[in-house]
């Protein structure tokens, strides 16, 4: 993913398997072998849902605020619309270099947000670069579980939640249509989603806690202390602006580091590059995708309306997915 561009474009399923299955409403029929669904313990750090009172803050975590007036605005009476109020403090809408303030001040507007007992949600409202650095300079997320909703450059925040045992990390943009937002809406309440629909590309069922990420970003977190345990997850990817080879090296990776060989399924977002990116004779991206990711022996969705462009529909870590390669469909259960 190029910064500047992006700117622009803005335990096997045996009897204790299943029973787990069972206790977290999923059909025992479809779970996977190989599969490991989280007990009901493993939920208990999940933030309450979202209700009218609640308070939000607004963050940019790395690069600045593109057009901070008229998106907080939006953004503050779509918040307002639900009962709900958006704190906007100044640093959110600062400017130092190419980031919205140095590493100690990020680092700080996410620490306040932990602290303050009022806030219930963080909303990431820039992309860009610089997340990953926040980490590197110390933040590590508040035992009291805070919904944080963000995509893109926030993927290093949001794996680095999940990774540390809480929920409430959801990938998602704050802006899009009003169908977009009352998606998120549902899912900040605690409501029931719709599934997803895509196209399967490789046949089968499967289920397992979703982990939702940028694939430049997370692949840049590999081998760091914030990237989770993937055995038995259902990993749903999304890109910008990297061209059929660039993907093709990082899933190649993935591959040889052995990420994605205990896999329960994937889900495959949006990805797009610029046609000049494309020789004649050149892998298309969908190709390169259908290659890397279609022998793992798993269940495999392609097409899914998941990060850049539009629509970006939201997507929590942590909760439990079922991937459905026959339908082409995935559902958070």
């Amino acid at each position: 993913m190029r910064r500047r561009r992006l700117l622009s474009a803005l335990a096997s399923a045996g009897v204790a398997g299943q029973a787990s299955a069972v206790l977290a409403g999923i059909p025992s029929s479809l779970v996977r072998r190989g599969t490991q669904v989280p007990s009901k313990a493993e939920h208990s750090k999940a933030p309450p849902p979202l209700r009218p009172g609640s308070r939000l803050v607004a963050v940019a975590p790395g690069t600045w605020w593109e057009s901070p007036q008229q998106e907080a605005e939006r953004l503050r009476l779509r918040c307002a619309a639900e009962g709900w109020t958006l704190v906007i403090p100044p640093e959110a809408t600062g400017r130092w270099r190419w980031f919205s303030g140095p590493d100690a001040s990020r680092r700080t507007q996410l620490e306040r947000a932990w602290a303050d007992p009022t806030l219930d949600a963080v909303l990431c409202v820039a992309g860009g670069w610089g997340s990953a650095r926040i980490l590197e300079a110390g933040w590590k997320p508040g035992e009291r579980p805070v919904w944080l909703v963000g995509f893109s450059d926030a993927t290093a925040l949001l794996l680095a939640q999940w990774a540390a045992g809480l929920g409430g990390a959801v990938h998602a943009s704050c802006g899009g249509d009003e169908a977009q937002w009352q998606r998120l809406v549902r899912l900040l309440r605690g409501e029931s989603l719709p599934s997803l629909v895509g196209t399967g590309w490789v046949r089968g069922v499967a289920s397992g806690p979703l982990v939702v990420a940028n694939l430049t970003v997370a692949t840049s977190m590999i081998g760091t202390p914030w990237f989770p345990q993937l055995k038995g997850c259902v990993l749903v990817i999304e890109d910008v602006g990297e061209a059929p080879y660039r993907v093709d090296r990082m899933l190649t990776q993935w591959r040889t580091a052995g990420l994605l060989s205990e896999l329960a399924g994937m889900g495959v977002g949006r990805f797009s590059w610029k046609e000049d990116d494309v020789l004649p004779g050149d892998l298309s991206l969908e190709e390169v995708l259908q290659d890397r990711l279609g022998d793992l022996g798993i269940p495999v969705v392609g097409q899914l309306p998941v990060g850049h462009g539009r629509p970006n529909l939201a997507l929590p870590l942590g909760r439990i997915g079922v991937i459905d390669g026959d339908a082409g469909h995935l559902s958070v259960v």
